[in-house]
C-alpha cells in the first residue's frame, strides 16, 4: 500500500470476515472476484514418489501415481514404524560431559567436538511404507484427453482418459469418518470397466483372497531399523500390521476372479469401488510391539465393515462434511495490481459503519484490490507449468493454490487422535527412507504446525501436544541420567516411540538438547493466540515448567560471569576454530539462548496468568534472565551465530535469527 492510498481517507485494516469483505468492496465499487478453481494439475501420469498427488486422513495416506495401463496408489499408516520404545539414557554421558566442557572453557573446540560424540545414543527409528493397492487396465496402451488433478476444496484426486470414445474415471479419497481411502473406477460405456485388483508391500508379509472379494494383507516390521544392504527380514519382527480391500461392483454383466490367491480380477463391470482399511498394532509409545494386545486383522474388519454399510456416495458426502469443516474455513483472494506479484494494495478499505471484529475464531481472510486484470483460467493448465510461467506473469492464483495446498496437506496428515505429522507428513515409500522420515524438532517438526494457528486449524496441533507430553515422560529420563538435570529434554531428531536421547552421530545436529525446549515454546503460543486458560494450565503449564528446570540445571556460569549453555550446538553447522580446524562444539550459540529465554518468558508470562507467580521455578528463572548472555551483534552488524566471531565454511541455514521472532532484546 503506498502512500496515496493511505491518504484516500478511512481506515485500513486486514479483513478477517468473508462477509466483511464483500461489503469493503461493494462499497468501493470493485467489481466482485470470482472464485478461482483450487486445483493441483497434473499432465501426465506420475514417473516419481514426487510426481504422485497425496490424500490423507491423519492416519491413513496414499499418494496417487494416475497410471493408465496401471495405476498404483501407494500407502502409508502413520503408527507402523521399526522397532519399539528403547532405553533413552547413556550412563557415561555425565563424565563425557564434563570433559567436553573443560576442553569447550579451553577453547579446544575441534577436541571438544571430537570427545562430544561420546554423548550420542542409538538412532531412531523408521517409518516404513504400508504397501501398494495395484490396478492393471491391461489394453487401455493408446489413450487421449489425460487428466489428473488433486481438487483442494474436496480432497479428492481425479483421474480420466479416453480410450476412444470411451472416457474412463477414476476418484480417490482418505475418509476421516470412516477410516478408509475410498476408490471409484467408473466409465461412460456400461461394461467397460475391466481390470486386476492386488496389494503388495516390501515389508515381511502373507496375503490371501476371501469368497467375499477381500485382499488381506498381514505383515510385520522389521524389530530394528535396518541398517546398509540389511533387508528387513534380517531383523526380528516388530509391529504387525494388516491391510484389507474390499472390492464393490456395479452392472450386471460385471464378474469377480480368485488369482492365484493373491488378487482379483474384474471384468465387464459398469463401475468398481475398492475400500480400503489398515490397522497396526500399535498400543502408545511405551508399549513393546512384542507385548500388545491389539490386533490389527480385527481393527481393520472393524473399520472396514462400518465403512461398507454405506454407498460410496455416502462415504464421501460424510467425508466432504469433515473435510470441508475445516479447509473452508479460511479462503484467500489475492488480486493482481500493478506494483508486485501480490498486487500492491492488498488491504480492504473499511468504510466507518463496518464492523472491524477481528475474533480469532474466523479467521478467514479476503484480499481486495482495485487495480483488475483479466486473466486465462488456469484451472486446466498443468501446475508445473503455472510455476515455470510464474516468473514471467506473476499469476496471484498461484499464490492462493501454493497458500492453499499447505493447508490441505496439514489437514491431511495430521488430525485429533493421529501421530504427529514425520518429516515427509505421512507420506514414504521407502523402507530405508532419507533420515527415516522421522521428526525433526531442530526445525522441521515446528515448521510443520505453524501454519495451525493462522490458518484456522487448531486442531490439527492435538497430535502436537499429545507427542510432546510422551516426549516429557522419557525426556526426564534423559535428562536425570545423562546430564543430572532436572525436568525434561529432548534432542534433535525422535520418533514413534518418543526417542529423547541425542541421536547416533555427528555432534553439530545429534548433540543439541533444545528440540524440547522450541517445542514447549508452541504450547505457549497456542494459550497466546486462542486465551485457553484451562489448556494452559492443565496442558502448557506443566510441561513448560518441566522444560525451563531443565534449563535452568543445564545452564552454568561461565568465564564472564553469564550463565551458558555448553556444550553448545548451531543446528547442522559449524565453524573454523583458530587452528584452522573445523568444529561444531561451543557455547551459547545465539540459538540456545534465542530458545532459553522464551521459555522463560512463557512460564512468567503463564505463572502470572495462573497465580503461580511465587514458585521454586519462577523465582530461579527470574533471577537467572539478567543472568544470561546478551545477543550479539557483528562488525558487521549482523546478529551472530556464535558468542564470538568465527570463520564460516558455508552458508548458515539462518536458524538462529529466530531470536527476531522470540521476545528479545537485541542490542
Amino acid at each position: 500500500m503506498d502512500g496515496d492510498d493511505c491518504d484516500a481517507g478511512g481506515e485500513w485494516i486486514w479483513v478477517r470476515r468473508p462477509q466483511e469483505a464483500e461489503a469493503a468492496a461493494a462499497a468501493a465499487g470493485w467489481p466482485a472476484e470470482e472464485a478461482r478453481p483450487l486445483k493441483v494439475v497434473f499432465g501426465s501420469p506420475a514417473r516419481y514418489f514426487t510426481d504422485a498427488a497425496p490424500i490423507g486422513n491423519g492416519r491413513l495416506g496414499a499418494l496417487v501415481w494416475g497410471g493408465v495401463t496401471s495405476e498404483k496408489l501407494q500407502l502409508n499408516h502413520d503408527t507402523l514404524w521399526t522397532g519399539g520404545p528403547g532405553n533413552y539414557t547413556n550412563p557415561k554421558a555425565p563424565t563425557v560431559l564434563s570433559e567436553v566442557r573443560s576442553l569447550v572453557d579451553k577453547g579446544l573446540y575441534p577436541e571438544a567436538t571430537a570427545v562430544a560424540y561420546g554423548l550420542s545414543g542409538d538412532e531412531t527409528q523408521s517409518y516404513q511404507p504400508l504397501g501398494d493397492i495395484d490396478l492393471a487396465f491391461g489394453e487401455h496402451i493408446k489413450y487421449t484427453n489425460y487428466k489428473r488433478y488433486l481438487d483442494l476444496e474436496s480432497a479428492t484426486v481425479n483421474v480420466t482418459y479416453s480410450v476412444g470414445e470411451v472416457v474412463y474415471s477414476r476418484e480417490h479419497f482418505s475418509s476421516n469418518p470412516h477410516q478408509v481411502i475410498a476408490t471409484k473406477i467408473s466409465a461412460n460405456k456400461p461394461g467397460a470397466v475391466s481390470c486386476t485388483v492386488s496389494l503388495a508391500t516390501p515389508l515381511d508379509h502373507r496375503i490371501r483372497v476371501t469368497d467375499a472379494n477381500e485382499i488381506i494383507m498381514e505383515g510385520s516390521c522389521p524389530g530394528e531399523r535396518p541398517a546398509g544392504d540389511d533387508n528387513a527380514s534380517d531383523h526380528p519382527p516388530g509391529m504387525k500390521f494388516c491391510a484389507i480391500l474390499y472390492l464393490l461392483t456395479s452392472g450386471a454383466n460385471g464378474q469377480v476372479q480368485v488369482l492365484n490367491d493373491k488378487m482379483l480380477k474384474l471384468d465387464g463391470a459398469d463401475s468398481a469401488v475398492l475400500l480400503l482399511a489398515a490397522a497396526t498394532s500399535f498400543e502408545g509409545p511405551f508399549v513393546k510391539p512384542s507385548e500388545s494386545t491389539l490386533d490389527p486383522v480385527t481393527s481393520a474388519f472393524t473399520t472396514l465393515n462400518m465403512a461398507r454399510s454405506m454407498s460410496y456416495a455416502q462415504l464421501k458426502a460424510y467425508h466432504m462434511d469433515d473435510y470441508q469443516s475445516l479447509f473452508q474455513r479460511v479462503s484467500l483472494q489475492l488480486s493482481r495490481g500493478s506494483n508486485d506479484v501480490l498486487g500492491g494494495s492488498t488491504l480492504a478499505h473499511l468504510p466507518e459503519n463496518i464492523s472491524q471484529d477481528t475474533a480469532v475464531s474466523d479467521c478467514t481472510v479476503q484480499m481486495v484490490d482495485s487495480s483488475r486484470l483479466n486473466e486465462l483460467n488456469n484451472s486446466e493448465k498443468p501446475t508445473v507449468d503455472r510455476i515455470i510461467s510464474f516468473r514471467h506473469d506473476e499469476d496471484p492464483s498461484l499464490v492462493e493454490l501454493l497458500f492453499q495446498f499447505g493447508r490441505y496437506l496439514l489437514i491431511s496428515c495430521s488430525r485429533p487422535g493421529t501421530q504427529v505429522s514425520n518429516l515427509q507428513g505421512i507420506w514414504n515409500n521407502e523402507t530405508k527412507a532419507p533420515w527415516g522420515t522421522a521428526p525433526h524438532p531442530n526445525i522441521n517438526l515446528q515448521m510443520n504446525y505453524w501454519p495451525s494457528l493462522p490458518c484456522n486449524l487448531s486442531e490439527c496441533q492435538d497430535p502436537l501436544f499429545d507427542f510432546i507430553g510422551s516426549l516429557s515422560v522419557n525426556g526426564a529420563k534423559t535428562a536425570k541420567v545423562n546430564y543430572g538435570a532436572n525436568g525434561w529434554v529432548s534432542h534433535q531428531v525422535t520418533d514413534l516411540w518418543a526417542k529423547t536421547s541425542p541421536d547416533a552421530g555427528d555432534p553439530s545436529w545429534a548433540l543439541w538438547p533444545m528440540g524440547g525446549p522450541w517445542l514447549a515454546t508452541h504450547l505457549w503460543e497456542h494459550y497466546s493466540f486462542t486465551m485457553d486458560r484451562e489448556f494452559l494450565e492443565r496442558t502448557a503449564y506443566p510441561l513448560l515448567e518441566g522444560s525451563a528446570s531443565f534449563l535452568l540445571s543445564w545452564l552454568i556460569e561461565g568465564q564472564e560471569g553469564y550463565l551458558e549453555t555448553n556444550p553448545s550446538t548451531s543446528p547442522e553447522h559449524y565453524f573454523i576454530a583458530a587452528d584452522g580446524k573445523k568444529a561444531s562444539v561451543s557455547y551459547s550459540t545465539t540459538m540456545d539462548m534465542s530458545i532459553i529465554r522464551e521459555v522463560f518468558s512463557a512460564v512468567l508470562l503463564s505463572a502470572d496468568i495462573l497465580g503461580k507467580s511465587s514458585t521454586d521455578v519462577v523465582q530461579r528463572i527470574k533471577a537467572a534472565l539478567p543472568r544470561l548472555p546478551p545477543i550479539k551483534i557483528g562488525r558487521d552488524g549482523t546478529i551472530m551465530e556464535w558468542h564470538k566471531i568465527l570463520r564460516i565454511p558455508s552458508l548458515s541455514t539462518g536458524m538462529y535469527l529466530i531470536c527476531l521472532v522470540f521476545i528479545l532484546d537485541i542490542p
